[in-house]
């Protein structure tokens, strides 16, 4: 009531929209081995803000997000490429994202495809290696991962696919790119290596550190990409016409929120692990999920 005995309504809103920041790493599916004799796969792209930390290709370490209190986070986590069959490159991998409210999307690229024989790799987060007839390797996306190797006619050597930290045969013919180490767990842990190339004649692993997968040869197959690591899948072994020839896939993505556990809701879709490191808690995506404020 007023002074002059009047009733009057007045509505009054209580919001909860505080902010705070949340560091994250977002990997993008590794991209599937080539066949026969086929490139590596190279790895999923890799963003990366935690405590100046690399991101991919070893650039700068992006900016925190910052979250609202009630705003809906959606996370995407991309799956693992499949590996190529006969006359066919390995696939890509698929992105993974963070999306919601009043944040910029950020999405990590899917690793590109090896190539087989004379065919190329494929582009992507990092680039697919390149198949054994002198081709090329493929490009990986800026501040995200490095090119695929080239592939040689000489020994049959196919292309080591592209990882996090460097590019395909950095490391010797054939082998995969290393990815990058972060401790955004809270121990250290290495990811979005590279697919190793077909290797023909000799079977050493070959695969990227951080989960890229060994490529096959003669009398041996490849191997996949490490799941919920990005890694790029092997190249398909050489010769004979059998499934063994076949590329390998890619493993999956994973997104990772870290955030202060004062300011963390408790309140999440997708059964993400949970776990608390100082005064933060983090939160691990190996599926898709959601993220309440």
């Amino acid at each position: 009531t007023d002074a002059q005995g009047q009733t009057s309504d007045r509505e009054f809103t209580l919001t909860s929209s505080y902010a705070y920041s949340a560091d994250f790493l977002i990997i993008a599916g590794g991209g599937g081995g080539g066949y026969d004799r086929g490139g590596g796969g190279g790895a999923g792209g890799y963003l990366n803000s935690y405590n100046s930390e690399s991101s991919g290709a070893n650039s700068s370490s992006l900016s925190a997000l910052t979250l609202t209190g009630n705003g809906t986070y959606t996370i995407t986590v991309g799956n693992g490429g499949i590996g190529g069959v006969p006359s066919v490159a390995g696939d890509d991998g698929d992105n993974s994202s963070i999306s919601g409210t009043g944040i910029t999307t950020l999405t990590a690229i899917g690793g590109g495809g090896g190539g087989f024989g004379s065919q190329n790799g494929r582009s992507g987060g990092s680039g697919g290696g390149g198949g054994y007839q002198n081709t090329s390797g493929a490009s990986g996306t800026s501040l995200q991962g490095f090119n695929g190797g080239n592939g040689i006619t000489s020994g049959n050597k196919a292309g080591g696919g592209g990882g996090a930290n460097e590019a395909g045969n950095s490391d010797g013919q054939t082998k995969g790119g290393d990815g990058l180490s972060s401790s955004i767990t809270g121990s250290a842990v290495t990811r979005a290596g590279g697919g190793g190339g077909n290797l023909e004649f000799s079977s050493p692993p070959n695969g990227g550190t951080g989960g890229g997968g060994s490529g096959g040869g003669e009398g041996f197959i490849a191997t996949v990409g490490t799941v919920n690591t990005g890694g790029g899948g092997g190249g398909g072994s050489g010769g004979g016409g059998s499934s063994t020839n076949n590329g390998f896939a890619g493993g999956s993505g994973v997104v990772i929120l870290r955030m202060p556990t004062s300011s963390y809701s408790g309140t999440t879709s997708g059964s993400p692990t949970v776990s608390t490191s100082g005064a933060d808690t983090i939160l691990v995506y190996n599926a898709s999920g959601t993220y309440t404020g």
